[in-house]
């Protein structure tokens, strides 16, 4: 069996469009060939393993959460080797977690760079890695422009981790997350 990880996009957010974990856990390990499923927060971050391909895997847990919760939510997987490759490429891991957020992409991102440049500060740095648009916002993601504008600036969907809980998933695939 092949390791996976999912992100969820949107969910649990403002109390809007909530999925309990524990429930998706169940219900995700109830379908046939999935196994030892795992969560992280409430935000939709799950390791589990299964036979691929992972437009596959996410289009079948997609349709889970729909039948269940009853409403679309997008979902990325990841191989655990595509999960590996992405921890290596950050070209911001010697700040602190917090401070650099991965903005993966369903698609190839296609980056206005000139909006990228007018709402960005000096202190602050983007980076595109195949499917990932790095961002590090030194002064918080809380205070950046940038931050509030950059899914929109990448043109494409996205759903964003900070490099913590990128980290805390990579340490599920490896056992050392639980």
């Amino acid at each position: 069996m092949t390791q996976w990880v999912a992100f969820l996009r949107g969910i649990n957010v403002g109390g809007h469009r909530k999925i309990p974990m524990a429930s998706l856990r169940k219900i995700w390990a109830a379908q046939t060939g999935i196994g030892d499923v795992r969560s992280y927060i409430a935000s939709g971050n799950l390791v589990f393993t299964g036979q691929g391909p992972a437009d596959d895997l996410a289009a079948g847990l997609q349709a889970v959460i729909a039948d269940t919760f009853g409403f679309d939510v997008p979902v990325l997987v990841l191989s655990a080797k595509t999960m590996r490759d992405l921890v290596g490429s950050c070209p911001f891991a010697q700040a602190p977690g917090n401070r650099v957020h991965a903005y993966l992409c369903y698609t190839p991102p296609v980056v206005d760079w000139d909006g990228v440049r007018a709402l960005q500060t000096a202190s602050e740095d983007v980076a595109v890695i195949g499917n990932v648009v790095w961002l590090h916002v030194p002064d918080g993601i809380g205070r950046s422009k940038l931050a509030a504008r950059l899914e929109h600036l990448i043109g494409v969907p996205a759903t964003a981790r900070n490099l913590n809980t990128i980290h805390k998933m990579h340490g599920f695939l490896d056992g050392s997350g639980d």
